[in-house]
């Protein structure tokens, strides 16, 4: 069995594109700029070097998307890796790695300014009525006034004294 799953937070490295098939399939293709954390041999400090990720919308989400999307939007994506090679015109071999987006969230506003807060799924729990009906499945599709209190959690009375992890069959 394998796992082909991918989580990623950054911001976007240039503005989306959008483009279709000839059958009319709408393709949104945007680069995500993730870091990584090193430390510098010299001189002992901590250094982001930037990872570049390039991601792909298929369907009615890319076109929707990509109204609300622009370079340096702050984004989390989740998705799926997918490896492609081809025949580069000048000859030789060109391959790369790309992620097949399932999920994104907005984690800023337009203009890049943070928005939302921890525990509240970020920009996508604050979204208007109009990123709500980009991200249709997604979590974005929260309202923008608080819900109401959760009801209490039933209190869990733990199991008799009498069992020991010997009992335990596995």
């Amino acid at each position: 069995m394998s796992i082909n799953k991918v989580m990623i937070t950054g911001n976007l490295t240039r503005d989306p594109e959008l483009r279709a098939t000839g059958s009319g399939m709408q393709i949104l293709q945007f680069g995500v700029a993730v870091n990584d954390r090193r430390r510098n041999q010299q001189t002992g400090e901590w250094e982001d070097y930037p990872n570049f990720v390039d991601c792909v919308v298929f369907g009615s989400r890319a076109e929707a998307l990509s109204r609300f999307l622009s370079k340096g939007s702050k984004v989390a994506v989740e998705g799926k890796l997918r490896y492609s090679s081809w025949e580069a015109k000048e000859g030789g071999r060109r391959s790369k790695l790309e992620v097949i987006v399932d999920d994104l969230d907005f984690l800023s506003q337009r203009g890049g300014q943070q928005g939302g807060s921890q525990g509240q799924g970020g920009y996508a729990a604050q979204a208007p009525q109009q990123y709500s009906q980009v991200n249709q499945g997604y979590q974005a599709s929260a309202p923008a006034y608080a819900a109401p209190a959760p009801a209490a959690r039933p209190v869990q009375t733990p199991p008799p004294a009498d069992v020991y992890d010997e009992d335990i069959p596995f």
